[in-house]
């Protein structure tokens, strides 16, 4: 028996008996860690109660009073802890905290409204937060309120230039930093797919900054020219709600919003990245709890997620491993610096409910297998690959990674903070993940994201998810990849490959994937995008309120009685024999295709098309929609979110499904979750002529068109991206080729094109990838 429950035993407090039954300790902030634990002497910190509950047998709890827990170290908990019940008295009273408290501060005026005071020499201060408000480093250019990127612009496609006036790196501006090396650079990705970061180092010779950084995203590009910041620069230090401090001095700036004095306030920095660590645990709960206040990681972000476009940093406010059936019930995660929870490798049966995330500057939930278990595993889009030399056994090669796990009943919102490249709920290299009954929206990328196939099985149901992809683009409210060991860029070699081996494509996408009974809205991009690869996926019973749904190139994607509002079915580069089916479904406009001349699927058919017969009549000349109909389609309420269809015709094939029980289930959180815009359908156009499709011309014995809006992504450019596709190969020049330029000018439509007897060189994207061929020696 350990000491401590000796001298339990000898000042009274429990019996022998209740080792062996219910045991309970006590936690407060007026408490002391030399007490007993008992509700009358409780412990001061829950590493101490930890301690004390490690090891007992029975039924053991922790109950812990409201207030601030300021940790000061991560509360590890392993074998030892198993069975033991956290639960703060008071739900989210009780606040754990990875930050310090910075106590009898005195500031005094410095200049400009800015105020000062000693803070103490060498401190690492991540964050800061008065009043618990987040605070903003020093930065140019400054925040500008209701705006998305960066927190200073409006989402704009396209406008990948250069702006003197607001460009952090101008020479101009940059020389009037006396200390750049304090400083960090953050950049849109160009393409706008994620961002990256960078630490100032420094200058170079020239006078430019010396940079280290940029990794963070696994499919990398020269920074964005416009989308860009700078921050902790003391120079910068110019708006409300800004701070800086000075390492070397000790000084803490803090030039305070309007009716807040920092005298008054309570000031709290950050000092810790991992607040709870589970490790080896089991049956350890946390419930009702406050998770806030944890560094910021993206640094450190730098592993990729094998092929997908991710990078991930394996640190978070609660880190899962080696555990199975913990839980965190009735959680609020808020004001964390890097990811609020991480399931990484092994863990089973790891249950989050009830949980509010929100103000975080990584993912929210994310669930990462160890790439050792991967087959032939490729860690760049570009990486080299070859058929011959994969290892083709389906499934992992061992068990080191979540499955079986559950996200219910949260509310996720504000996520990407710092870091854009993330998501409310990740999932890569896991199998059988359930996310249920979830509220996701305002959020710079997609509301859910799965990096590649391995190993499938997962659930997504009664989920509303909406404002989305706010700071980036070519993404979806659900996104996924599938860059799995059948997929290269080239989508003939995909061909040639599935031929020989029709089983290939689902050696790790082994269970399929189901999305039903789900409501999404995105804003630049698409509802559902299913990109690279995505294969294996079940899709039935979505209302999909803005940007439609995306299936690019993959294998058996069952797509069922789903309804597109204002949109339709967005069908990219499809591989032959694929298996794909949209069939019973509910769309309001034409099919909007890219690269789609080699085939349909298995069955576009029996869907219901409440706008023309010219949409439904377009491509049945491909074979689709012989049997598809059309109708005046009379929904109950659209205004209030009901899109019950009140006429549809006995024997339909589309069939309604509920529309009210999308998103969080607990009435606290659906107090505090946003409803989305619901768009009012189009007027049925009865039998209009159809738009007309942009025209093809000859040219060096080849047919080119111009592409439109939505084709951008079926290259691999960004959107705004203008060329002419390459309908029928000849010579150099390949069916699926996009030409931008040639002999050195831009092309963007047919009549950009030079005659033909005077080109020379091609600039153009060719399987994703920017290449130059040459037309004529």
């Amino acid at each position: 028996m350990k000491p401590f429950a000796c001298a339990l035993l000898l000042a009274g407090t429990i019996s022998a008996a209740a080792l062996e039954a219910d045991v309970k300790f006590f936690v407060s902030p007026n408490g002391s860690d030399r007490n007993s634990g008992s509700a009358a002497q409780p412990f001061r910190t829950l590493h101490r109660a930890a301690e004390a509950a490690a090891g007992l047998s029975g039924r053991r709890t922790v109950e812990v009073a409201p207030g601030v827990y300021y940790l000061g170290k991560t509360l590890k908990l392993g074998m030892e802890h198993s069975g033991i019940r956290f639960v703060s008295t008071t739900e989210g009273g009780a606040v754990l905290s990875g930050g310090v408290r910075l106590e009898n501060l005195k500031f005094t005026p410095f200049r400009d409204g800015i105020l000062t005071a000693d803070a103490g020499k060498g401190r690492e201060i991540d964050q800061l937060f008065l009043d618990g408000r987040r605070q903003a480093m020093a930065r140019y250019p400054n925040r500008v309120e209701g705006r998305n990127v960066f927190d200073t612009w409006q989402l704009e496609h396209g406008a990948n230039t250069s702006d003197s006036a607001t460009d952090p790196l101008n020479p101009e501006r940059t020389s009037r930093w006396k200390h750049p090396e304090t400083g960090y650079l953050h950049a849109m990705h160009g393409a706008l797919w994620g961002d990256m970061h960078w630490r100032i180092t420094g200058r170079n010779p020239d006078g430019t900054l010396r940079l280290e950084g940029g990794w963070q995203n696994n499919r990398p590009s020269p920074m964005h020219k416009r989308y860009r910041i700078v921050e902790n620069i003391f120079e910068e230090l110019d708006a409300p709600g800004e701070w800086f401090y000075d390492r070397d001095s000790g000084k803490l700036y803090v030039y305070p919003e309007p009716g807040v004095d920092p005298n008054r306030a309570v000031v709290e920095t950050v000092s810790l990245r991992r607040l709870v660590d589970f490790d080896g645990a089991r049956q350890t709960v946390f419930d009702g709890f406050t998770f806030r206040h944890a560094a910021r990681t993206f640094m450190e972000n730098k592993e990729p997620l094998l092929r997908s476009d991710w990078t991930l940093c394996r640190e978070a406010a609660v880190l899962f491993r080696n555990s199975e059936d913990c839980a965190l019930l009735n959680c609020e995660f808020s004001l964390l610096g890097g990811n609020a929870v991480l399931v990484s490798n092994f863990n089973r049966r790891i249950a989050i409910r009830g949980g509010l995330f929100r103000e975080i500057g990584a993912n929210a939930v994310v669930f990462a297998g160890n790439p050792a278990m991967v087959r032939s595993p490729l860690f760049r889009y570009e990486a080299p690959f070859s058929y011959e030399k994969l290892d083709r056994a389906p499934g992992p090669l061992g068990d080191d990674y979540p499955a079986d796990c559950v996200v219910e009943d949260c509310l996720l919102t504000r996520t990407g903070r710092d870091e854009k490249q993330t998501a409310p709920i990740q999932i890569s290299m896991s199998r059988n993940i359930t996310v249920r009954a979830c509220t996701i929206h305002d959020v710079p990328r997609a509301g859910i994201n799965i990096s590649e196939g391995t190993w499938g099985g997962h659930l997504v149901e009664w989920c509303d998810v909406f404002n989305t992809v706010l700071e980036t683009g070519d993404h979806g409210s659900f996104n996924s990849w599938g860059r799995d060991r059948f997929w290269t860029p080239s989508l003939a070699g995909i061909n040639r490959e599935h031929e020989r081996d029709p089983a290939l494509p689902f050696a790790d996408a082994v269970a399929a994937n189901v999305l039903r009974h789900n409501r999404w809205s995105c804003d630049h991009g698409w509802g559902i995008d299913l990109d690279d690869g995505s294969s294996n996926y079940e899709i039935t019973g979505n209302l999909i309120l803005k940007g439609g749904l995306k299936l690019r190139e993959g294998y058996r994607r069952i797509v069922r009685n789903n309804l597109i509002v204002n949109d339709s079915l967005h069908a990219h580069c499809w591989l032959r024999d694929s298996g794909d089916v949209f069939a019973g479904n509910l769309v309001m406009g034409a099919y909007r295709p890219a690269l789609m001349d080699r085939a349909w699927g298995l069955l576009v058919d029996y869907n219901i098309f409440a706008s023309s017969e010219a949409d439904r009549d377009r491509f049945r000349a491909r074979g689709c929609d012989a049997h598809s109909t059309v109708l005046d389609a009379k929904f109950r309420n659209p205004a209030a979110g009901d899109y019950t269809v009140e006429n549809l015709p006995a024997g339909s094939p589309f069939v309604n499904f509920p529309m009210n029980r999308f998103g969080v289930r607990s009435p606290k959180l659906r107090k505090l979750a946003k409803q989305p815009q619901f768009p009012l359908p189009a007027a049925f156009s009865g039998t209009p002529v159809p738009a007309a499709a942009p025209e093809e011309q000859e040219w060096r014995g080849t047919k080119v068109r111009e592409i439109t809006e939505q084709e951008f992504s079926a290259f691999g450019v960004p959107r705004g991206t203008r060329g002419v596709e390459v309908r029928q190969g000849a010579g150099p020049l390949l069916a699926g080729d996009l030409i931008t330029a040639v002999d050195g000018r831009p092309v963007a439509v047919p009549g950009d094109l030079p005659a033909a007897e005077t080109a020379r060189q091609a600039e153009l994207v060719r399987n994703q990838k920017r290449i130059t061929v040459k037309l004529r020696q």
